[in-house]
């Protein structure tokens, strides 16, 4: 306790409670693509379509991707301009930019390279097919994509003036779905703003088909607008269908890796532990009275342990710091029953 010697006033700072954690960023974008001018040695940060028009020109898929993703909400975008038709290496100098959450190459055969950096890096890939597919082209060519980071989107997107790929519209509707709801809301039924059509219509019969292969049809909704009608990765793993659960994951795991950074060089024994305990499951309460995990009561919802249990004597002695967290995300309420009976004016269940 401090020692008061002389009248007069003291500030003294006092511990709040458990050290907070902040949740990441989700929806700022990193495109590449090629263009007929621009920086190649870092990505651009631009903030509307103007910007990147003066940097990149506007005769290109990445500024068709860039006016669709700014039309339907997004706000941050990192641009690499790809040269030489490399884009592995395109995708590798965004690995600078932390805080890019979705990625895309507009247009362009990229697939493998974008799931791969997806996959690597922990973020989530939108995939264009190619332009003018069937159908059963699409789900053919669909088959070398199996990954929970990354969502093909079919078909293509009409503009008033264009044809152009979806992954600009559906990353600009990712961000306002974020703003809106969170990362935990699913991107469906929403309308696709600068869309007036597809490519190609697509009957009940196809919808199914794409869908059932992990495809994402985008379609005229009820109200005349084209909109996504599903929100399904390309992962083989049920357990990873929603592109909703994956990203919310995502966004967990970035969070508490980013809010528990604190935990370096401090002494590994059961004090931090306590801490790092009080710490993750205050962030997980906030999350669950938010109405993002599911369960009645918060012990349903997750857990956090961090003690003796989750780590060896050798983990110890390597200064690892071991915590187990388990969680269960609330997911899409993809099929709606009603089921709905007759009954006579006196007999009522």
């Amino acid at each position: 306790m401090a020692e008061f010697v002389a009248p007069g006033v003291f500030v003294q700072e006092v511990s709040s409670g458990p050290r907070s954690i902040e949740g990441v960023p989700t929806s700022t974008a990193g495109f590449v693509g090629t263009t007929s001018t621009g920086p190649t040695q870092e990505p651009v940060l631009v903030d509307g379509v103007a910007e990147h028009e003066a940097t990149f020109g506007d005769r290109c898929r990445l500024a068709q991707a860039a006016r669709a993703f700014f039309a339907n909400g997004g706000r941050r975008l990192y641009v690499q301009r790809v040269a030489a038709d490399d884009y592995e290496g395109a995708l590798e100098v965004l690995d600078s930019v932390p805080e890019i959450a979705l990625v895309a190459a507009p247009g362009a055969d990229a697939a493998v390279a974008l799931v791969a950096h997806a996959t690597r890096l922990n973020r989530f890939a939108l995939i264009d097919p190619p332009q003018g597919q069937t159908v059963d082209e699409v789900v053919a060519w669909r088959k070398q994509i199996d990954s929970p980071h990354a969502a093909v989107y079919f078909p293509w997107v009409r503009t008033r003036d264009a044809v152009a790929p979806s992954s600009g519209f559906v990353a600009g509707l990712y961000a306002r779905m974020d703003a809106a709801h969170g990362v935990r809301g699913a991107p469906v039924q929403e309308a696709l703003s600068e869309a007036v059509g597809v490519e190609r219509s697509l009957t009940r019969e196809e919808i199914n088909l794409l869908v059932t292969n992990g495809i994402n049809p985008l379609r005229e909704l009820p109200d005349g607008t084209i909109g996504p009608a599903a929100a399904h990765t390309t992962s083989s793993v049920p357990e990873w269908t929603y592109v909703a659960v994956r990203r919310y994951i995502t966004y967990l795991e970035q969070s508490i890796d980013s809010g528990t950074q604190w935990t370096v060089f401090e002494p590994n024994g059961p004090p931090l532990w306590a801490e790092v305990r009080l710490t993750i499951t205050s962030f997980l309460e906030t999350e669950y009275r938010a109405g993002s995990l599911l369960g009645s009561r918060p012990e349903e919802a997750y857990f956090v342990k961090c003690d003796r249990s989750t780590m060896t004597q050798n983990d110890l002695d390597e200064g690892l710091l071991v915590c187990l967290v388990g969680v269960a995300p609330v997911k899409p309420a993809e099929f709606v029953v009603f089921r709905i009976g007759r009954w006579t004016a006196d007999h009522r269940p």
